[in-house]
């Protein structure tokens, strides 16, 4: 085998004339490895057996290129899936034998060909003025200017004002100092004592307005600070904001697969409840999930519904408490309930351990739900054996063209980075996004009676309290004394939309 021939644009030379008298080549024999010229090429072409069995290619430097390494042999062949010269034992015997072999003069036109398709396609390409990069850079180069433009004069026009304020006080100040300093200089230096009693009632005034001067850095205190203190708040609030927008557009810029802006889910998106313990509640929007610790165990199954039609794809992003375990991905809707009875797709966290949840039909001739389905779970680890951390948020994306389910950690404004995507999703199933929520230690250890501080006792029974020494009590939810009954409680939102 060999690499490919090399090429050189220099004038080859006839290797069968005189050193005197050697005229430019016309053809190279590849097996006596020599060019001729047009006089010396005649016995290669008027001979049958060298016309058959003498490969004969544009004058070329031969430089011992022209035999295989290995076998020793002429290259003959070219191996379009190894893109090398070979020779007949390569081609019939080594590990070419299974490839696509073309003869040289073959090869060469069918690459030719291919070559010029490429060409056109790529000219094509960087001509399209929608997927120019000239324009995309310039476009982008524009955008960055006028955000950073908008930036450095709101930054500037603050610190003007600021400066310009300080100034004015630290002004004020100074006047008034020196004013009272020269006026006691000049009535010190009055002999006339008339003249300086006189004096002194204004110089005693100067004065008193100096020792009132606040020395302290920064301006005095009053309306004139306040205001302009909220001023720099409120302004210096959005030009944080802004600042933050124009890193994260640099961020976007440079490595858009992995830093693209935190885009709020669409307000179309709402919780569905499936299966709902008494400690959960939903927001009024349906965008939230409430748990309140004195009422149970933290469980919730929730499909995620949208008010609008989404033809190619859906996206979701949820933050779930650091507390508590979570699922969220696809679910058949008629095991909602029981998700795991039903096919799953999705992405679980466990003890703060990331896993992927897969399914695979038994019956792969028959997807339907009813057949049974085996649902698999991998556990997802990074730089080898190390388990891949917990996500702040994360960012689901559902392509129903093309059939995969992709997950984002997302942290902060701008990072997000790909976590895993499920591929070959079938799409004869019924499946609806959806959420589980839960905590191991969600049911509260209950003293049974509870005994409050004052040293009454109550039991509980059917989720309430009740007085222990009265047969018949109503329920209560604070003890005689205030205190109140079963301990405090501690209502949290464990899953929302972002």
């Amino acid at each position: 085998m060999s690499d490919n021939l090399p090429t050189d644009l220099q004038v080859i030379l006839c290797d069968m004339c005189t050193e005197e008298e050697r005229k430019p080549a016309r053809k190279t024999c590849m097996k006596c490895e020599i060019s001729m010229c047009v006089q010396h090429l005649q016995i290669h072409l008027t001979t049958p057996v060298l016309l058959q069995t003498h490969p004969l290619t544009e004058p070329m430097v031969l430089c011992g290129t022209t035999k295989c390494p290995q076998h020793g042999k002429l290259l003959e062949y070219y191996c379009l899936d190894d893109m090398t010269c070979v020779c007949v034992s390569c081609a019939i015997e080594d590990q070419h034998r299974l490839h696509n072999m073309k003869t040289f003069s073959t090869a060469h036109k069918e690459l030719m060909e291919k070559l010029n398709a490429e060409q056109q396609a790529l000219l094509t390409k960087t001509d399209d003025v929608n997927v120019s990069l000239e324009k995309w850079e310039k476009s982008e180069s524009e955008k960055l200017g006028r955000s950073s433009v908008r930036l450095v004069e709101a930054v500037t026009s603050l610190r003007d004002i600021t400066l310009t304020s300080v100034q004015s006080s630290v002004s004020a100040r100074m006047v008034a100092i020196k004013t009272s300093k020269s006026n006691m200089l000049a009535a010190q230096k009055e002999k006339d004592t008339f003249r300086f009693l006189q004096m002194y009632s204004q110089v005693h005034q100067d004065l008193e307005k100096a020792k009132a001067v606040d020395l302290r850095k920064g301006l005095e205190p009053g309306s004139d600070r306040d205001k302009l203190v909220q001023e720099i708040r409120q302004n210096g609030e959005e030009m944080v904001k802004q600042a933050g927008h124009f890193w994260g557009s640099l961020l976007t810029l440079v490595d858009p697969e992995n830093h693209q802006e935190l885009v709020a889910t669409g307000s179309d998106l709402i919780f569905d409840p499936q299966m709902f313990g008494p400690a959960m509640s939903l927001s009024e929007d349906k965008r939230k999930v409430f748990y309140s610790s004195s009422s149970g165990q933290c469980t919730a199954t929730l499909l995620i519904r949208s008010t609008l039609s989404t033809p190619n794809f859906q996206r979701w992003m949820v933050s779930v408490s650091q507390d508590s375990d979570w699922t969220v991905g696809l679910c058949d809707k008629q095991s909602a309930q029981t998700v795991m009875d039903g096919p799953v797709y999705g992405l679980r966290c466990e003890d703060n351990k990331l896993s992927s949840l897969t399914t695979e039909n038994e019956d792969s001739s028959d997807a339907s739900v009813s057949s049974k389905h085996n649902v698999f779970s991998a556990l997802l680890t990074q730089n080898g054996d190390e388990a891949a951390p917990r996500p702040e948020a994360v960012e689901v994306f559902w392509n129903f063209v093309g059939s995969s389910l992709s997950f984002f950690s997302r942290t902060g404004q701008h990072q997000r980075e790909e976590i895993i995507t499920i591929k070959a999703i079938p799409s004869n199933w019924d499946l609806a996004p959806f959420v589980q929520v839960g905590k191991k230690d969600g049911q509260n250890i209950r003293q049974n009676p509870w005994q409050c501080t004052c040293g009454k006792a109550y039991n509980y029974y059917k989720n309430q309290y009740s007085d222990v020494n009265r047969y018949f009590s109503p329920h209560q939810d604070k003890c005689s004394c205030g205190a109140l009954i079963g301990g405090v409680c501690i209502t949290e939102v464990v899953c929302e939309f972002l």
